[in-house]
């Protein structure tokens, strides 16, 4: 069973212990790290009026979790790879004088018999120092990154963050909020999914999952299956299992006034397909919509290319091609449950959310529309 949010929990601990001066600096420059089971990613950014400014960024696949469902433990070429692409981010720390940063680890070190050996290493190699968070945070940070795209429109709104070694879905009730303040609700997440008696209008967190499966670890589990349509359809079918105990599962919404935003490689490499990109544009990807309809098609396409198609073609490539499918299989559970004319798709995540927790937590955001 996936282990979710025991009944009766309290709120979240509040995102950052804020070593910010008081008043805090407009100024400072803030770090967020997200190592997952696939990707190291870091964004260094500034804080500009209620959003924030990107000064550097990074991102490398260190497929950290490489083995790891079959050995339980990290292995010594994923953690090399991944101290290396840490020094990176390390220097590029040091090179901006960052002092206000969150460097957390996910899903692949949450499951490592020796994960407390690779942050010891890590911290001697590289002076950084990671923390493994729990699978609620993740869902929440998730959710606050995304703050900006939810439409005013919207009553009910499923958040999914599909990553390398789990996937984490967080329900919404926004019905009870004025429109005009219904992405500032979310973002007011930031404090926790339950958070202490405010003035402002509350979002309700339905309900929040966080599945062990992600698009390296679903993949793993259908590894010895040869055909490409069979290995997907029993990934499809596999995920959706595995919703059973999250409570909008059996829940039949109208698609008026529903929407989903999603995040993640696999629903920006759909979304990419979807508009023939020849070469990735986040300006073009963060923020569409798209049909269930439209989903499906290109995961046709995809299952029409076979291996050998998918590997050449420039929006997917050699590196991601075997993992799109479980990805798309994670996506197409989904829209057979609650399909959707609304999905929003979102070039961010983990590092987003980060940032938004860290500079609200200081006070150095200004109140306003995101």
């Amino acid at each position: 069973m996936a282990p979710r949010r025991p009944k009766g929990a309290g709120a979240f601990p509040k995102p950052v212990e804020s070593p910010a001066p008081n008043p805090p600096d407009p100024n400072a420059l803030y770090a967020a790290l997200d190592l997952g089971t696939n990707s190291c990613r870091m964004l260094i950014a500034q804080p500009k009026g209620s959003q924030f400014h990107v000064v550097d960024s990074f991102s490398k696949s260190v497929q950290l979790g490489h083995g790891l469902e079959r050995t339980g433990r990290l292995s010594r070429a994923s953690m090399r790879r991944t101290v290396s692409a840490l020094r990176v981010c390390q220097q590029k720390i040091e090179r901006h004088g960052v002092r206000r940063m969150r460097l957390i680890a996910t899903e692949a070190c949450r499951r490592a018999q020796n994960a407390r050996d690779f942050i010891r290493a890590v911290r001697r190699e590289t002076s950084l120092e990671l923390e493994i968070i729990q699978p609620e945070e993740e869902a929440r940070l998730a959710v606050i990154s995304c703050a900006p795209l939810v439409s005013t429109k919207t009553e009910q709104l499923l958040v999914v963050d599909i990553g390398g070694g789990s996937t984490e879905l967080v329900w919404i009730d926004l019905s009870s909020v004025p429109r005009r303040d219904r992405p500032a609700a979310i973002m007011r997440l930031h404090a926790g999914f339950h958070p202490p008696e405010s003035p402002f209008p509350a979002a309700k967190v339905v309900d929040w999952i966080s599945v062990p499966l992600g698009v390296a670890t679903l993949r793993d589990q259908f590894s010895d299956v040869e055909d490409d349509s069979a290995r997907y359809a029993l990934m499809s079918w596999f995920f959706e299992e595995n919703l059973s105990e999250f409570a909008p599962y059996k829940d039949v919404q109208a698609r008026e006034g529903f929407q989903v935003v999603g995040t993640s490689g696999t629903v920006t490499t759909v979304a990419a397909s979807h508009l023939g990109l020849r070469r990735y544009d986040r300006t073009k990807v963060d923020g569409l919509r798209m049909t269930s309809d439209q989903i499906d098609a290109v995961i046709r396409s995809y299952l029409e290319m076979g291996p050998a198609g998918r590997r050449r073609d420039p929006r997917i490539g050699q590196d991601r091609q075997a993992l799109i499918m479980s990805g798309a299989a994670i996506l197409q559970a989904l829209l057979r449950l609650w399909p959707t004319d609304r999905l929003s798709v979102a070039d961010r995540g983990l590092r987003e959310g980060l940032l938004y927790a860290q500079m609200s937590a200081d006070g150095v955001l200004e109140d306003g529309p995101l």
